[in-house]
């Protein structure tokens, strides 16, 4: 058994590279299309795991919208919707937010050991939490979810999510959707943060696919040697 899971890193971006803007509600860069795309796409995997900024930021719900493929994932001995995992450094959770109340399927934090009492008083019962060692261990923890059965992880933010996961070699494939427009916010978070990247200038990643869907385009990058 592989040590760890194939994870693909999904994301949207504005042409200058943010994944949403400085105000109260989400940016929404996707369309109706591109959505269903991703739908399809959290049909295909065992776990999608995003950052806890993303759960106070966007309270996601993280689930699969589609009744036709909700029924397939139960008629294949699964569950209607992958496994949901988030990854803390404070324990600043809350048990409220519909990453945690939305779903009949099981919850999964990781959290820096320095966090993991204070994640674990926040969300009692809902979740389970794991120790992730410190500093966070991205290995550590893909190495616990293979343990627990998941093949096929999805990434799916925010920007210091895609930056440990790219920056740590573990990344096997990149959907990136551009959007057709600028942010123009300083404020506003960026796909990725700085870092020292495996696949630099000298180390370019493979372009498998470039589509456009609607106005936006779809770049489906492979991540040789990750």
């Amino acid at each position: 058994m592989p040590d760890r899971p194939y994870v693909l890193l999904s994301a949207a971006m504005s042409v200058d590279g943010r994944i949403d803007d400085s105000g109260p509600a989400p940016l929404l860069l996707s369309d109706a299309a591109d959505l269903d795309r991703v739908d399809e796409l959290r049909a295909g995997v065992d776990a999608i795991l995003v950052g806890a900024t993303t759960l106070r930021r966007d309270d996601p719900r993280l689930l699969v919208r589609s009744a036709e493929r909700r029924a397939a994932r139960v008629a294949a001995g699964r569950g209607p919707d992958p496994l949901k995992v988030t990854l803390t450094g404070t324990g600043d959770l809350d048990p409220a937010a519909r990453f945690f109340a939305l779903g009949a399927g099981p919850k999964l934090v990781y959290a820096a050991t320095p966090a993991v009492d204070a994640a674990r008083r926040a969300v009692g019962e809902v979740a389970e939490v794991a120790d992730a060692g410190a500093p966070l261990d991205v290995r550590r923890l893909l190495a616990d979810l293979r343990a627990r059965g998941v093949a096929r992880l999805m990434v799916e933010g925010g920007t210091a999510v895609h930056t440990l996961f790219l920056t740590g070699g573990v990344v096997d494939e990149l959907q990136l959707v551009v959007a057709p427009f600028f942010v123009g916010d300083a404020d506003a978070p960026r796909f990725v943060g700085p870092g020292r990247f495996p696949h630099d200038a000298a180390h370019r990643m493979r372009l498998a696919e470039a589509r456009p869907i609607g106005d936006l385009v779809l770049l489906r990058y492979l991540l040789d040697g990750a």
